[in-house]
């Protein structure tokens, strides 16, 4: 038995779309997993590489278990390899897209018992809200929300004609710190604000009106209390919209710092954000990722 599965990055939020909007970045983690003779083996490349377990606490083997003991599975005689290229903690889904991976897998060996909408309830279950864990599944843009234990959700195409390109800060944030900044309570204002944002950003999604989306990126839950915690966050949202982004964000809980705009300028985005990197001495590095049609796949 020989399966690889590949699952892409996500970003959420997209702005106003607090756990709620996400998107399948082209940024991969893949994993391969064969019989083993000898019990669990995990092997990692890439990032997480000397932080994340070798052995039953993985996350990718709790989500493959997850699947085995609905399925009555006991077996643990599995040798995985993991080759990741999404970084821990910066926003960008690494543990959507090990849970995506893991139940994948599993689903695999047991002959498919679950299709995609209970492996999203099963990903929900272990991430606590599907906006990652929705596009890393599915691809695309997702809207998702919960109701009532049920996982409720639209995909939405993305512009072939669109690009973003992000900065990853070389520091992490974890997403319990990004977490704890986050007020209690909102304002009525803060409130209607986000809700008519958000609101007016998936249209504008659907619809592949780039600029209107730019415009609707603004937010009052979230961004305004977490961008402080990355360092000169302002000066790559200057630089990005000077390159020709129509809306700069946070990706996720951060610390990425993503730009949305059209292919023709992603080399100019990309160009004037390393430039902002480099001038004010900032660590960390700038990608061209493209939003993805479709997302996770066997080879």
């Amino acid at each position: 038995m020989s399966i690889q599965v590949k699952v892409a990055a996500t970003t959420a939020n997209l702005g106003p779309g607090f756990d709620t909007l996400g998107m399948a970045l082209s940024l991969y983690n893949e994993v391969s997993l064969e019989r083993s003779d000898s019990g669990l083996q995990i092997e990692i490349e890439g990032f997480g590489k000397g932080e994340i377990p070798h052995n039953d606490e993985n996350l990718i083997w709790k989500a493959m278990e997850k699947v085995f003991e609905k399925q009555g599975v006991a077996d643990k005689n599995f040798h995985l390899k993991m080759k990741n290229e999404i970084p821990l903690s910066r926003g960008l889904g690494s543990s959507a897209s090990t849970i995506v991976a893991g139940l994948l897998l599993a689903n695999e060996v047991c002959n498919r018992p679950y299709g995609l909408d209970e492996l999203l309830i099963l990903a929900t279950e272990m991430e606590g809200h599907p906006d990652n864990v929705a596009p890393a599944l599915l691809g695309g843009i997702v809207v998702s929300a919960m109701d009532r234990g049920e996982v409720l959700y639209q995909c939405i195409e993305p512009n072939e004609d669109w690009s973003t390109v992000v900065y990853i800060p070389n520091k992490p944030l974890a997403t319990k710190r990004a977490r704890e900044v986050l007020p209690t309570s909102y304002s009525k204002q803060d409130a209607v604000f986000n809700v008519s944002r958000a609101s007016m950003l998936t249209l504008a999604l659907m619809r592949g009106d780039l600029d209107l989306v730019g415009r609707m990126m603004e937010d009052r839950l979230h961004q305004p209390y977490r961008l402080p915690l990355i360092e000169g966050y302002d000066k790559i949202f200057d630089a990005a919209k000077q390159g020709g982004a129509k809306g700069v964000a946070l990706s996720g809980a951060g610390s990425t710092l993503i730009a949305f705009c059209e292919r023709k300028w992603e080399q100019e985005v990309l160009d004037r954000m390393e430039d902002a990197v480099c001038s004010n001495s900032l660590d960390g590095v700038c990608k061209i990722l493209h939003p993805l049609q479709q997302n996770s796949y066997f080879e």
